[in-house]
């Protein structure tokens, strides 16, 4: 399901609620909303690098924003779509934005994806990090989109304020329930100038560390890739303003995602790791993951076993092999 796509950034636009570890316009790297000949600057601009991309808008309530502008942005993008220039329509907005007449709408402008700002699956942690819908919503929401013939994405966040892991594994297995074609996840970050860094300068939050938030989202594939359900991301898209100061504290990484499939290879290893002499192979295409990112996996390995090395076998069929010397 992967394919190209040209995002297009509408920070904050549409929604009703402030979170607590929301700034849009630091996640989005922008400061304002496009106008329409922007947009459509924007898609002209990436189908110079891309064959029949994915129209995208991103980062605010998409649904949720004024119904003439949200057709304007529609009526923009739809030539493009209706050409065979691009492929289709993507957006992302709440689940509380989402009911019969918005469906058919975003139908008649070839709207293809949905995709949904879940976070939690538990109210409780939902109330605490502001987000002013429920469970129930995301559910309902999510059946009104597969019944519509959409393809569903949902986003859920780890570490939010009140949660623990129990909350992280129950949000996937909830979420999976609902039968997404895919899934972001996102660790929590404290960015500057939020009400989420208000709480954590004043002791009431406390922020998940990288190797903390690695270790979850590795059990959390696990859940994942037993329901057969896509993961589309892992970790915010880097930017040069969340890399240089932006994010305070909290799981930001740009290699978050190789982390998180090392370390699972790691847990997948390690109730196998034998006393004698062994090396592991794995598949060359795995090599990086299962050496891990600064070798991290197999300096570890090396440290409480015998291991040898950890090299490409071609045509291995398995995730890896444990060979004794």
């Amino acid at each position: 399901m992967k394919s190209s796509i040209i995002p297009i950034f509408i920070p904050h636009l549409g929604c009703p609620n402030n979170c607590v570890f929301c700034d849009q316009h630091k996640i989005a790297s922008t400061v304002k909303e496009p106008d329409f000949s922007e947009v459509k600057g924007i898609i002209e601009q990436g189908l110079l690098y891309a064959r029949k991309p994915q129209i995208s808008f991103y980062g605010g309530s998409f649904t949720a924003i004024r119904r003439e502008l949200m057709e304007g942005y529609l009526q923009t993008a739809v030539p493009f779509v209706e050409s065979g220039l691009c492929d289709s329509i993507r957006l992302s907005t709440r689940p509380d934005a989402i009911d019969e007449d918005i469906l058919e709408t975003l139908r008649k402008y070839h709207v293809k994806t949905i995709e949904l700002g879940a976070q939690s699956m538990c109210d409780r942690v939902l109330a605490a990090s502001g987000r002013g819908h429920t469970a129930f919503d995301t559910s309902k929401a999510s059946g009104l989109i597969k019944e519509y013939g959409f393809e569903l994405i949902l986003q859920m966040m780890v570490g939010l304020p009140l949660s623990e892991k129990e909350d992280e594994l129950y949000t996937a297995e909830a979420l999976c329930r609902l039968r997404p074609d895919g899934v972001r996840i996102y660790p929590t970050c404290v960015i500057d100038k939020t009400p989420l860094y208000d709480m954590y300068l004043a002791g009431r939050y406390k922020a998940l560390s990288v190797d903390e938030a690695v270790d979850i989202c590795a059990d959390l594939l696990d859940i994942f890739e037993k329901y057969g359900v896509y993961i589309v991301r892992l970790g915010l898209n880097p930017t040069e303003e969340l890399s240089n100061g932006g994010v305070k504290a909290g799981a930001y990484h740009p290699a978050l995602g190789e982390m998180v499939y090392s370390r699972r290879f790691l847990k997948k290893v390690l109730p196998l790791v034998p006393k004698e002499p062994y090396d592991i192979l794995v598949p060359p295409k795995s090599l990086s993951v299962a050496i891990g990112q600064k070798r991290c996996n197999l300096s570890y390995l090396k440290s409480i076993s015998p291991l040898c090395s950890i090299k490409g076998e071609e045509g291995l069929e398995l995730p890896f092999k444990i060979s004794i010397r």
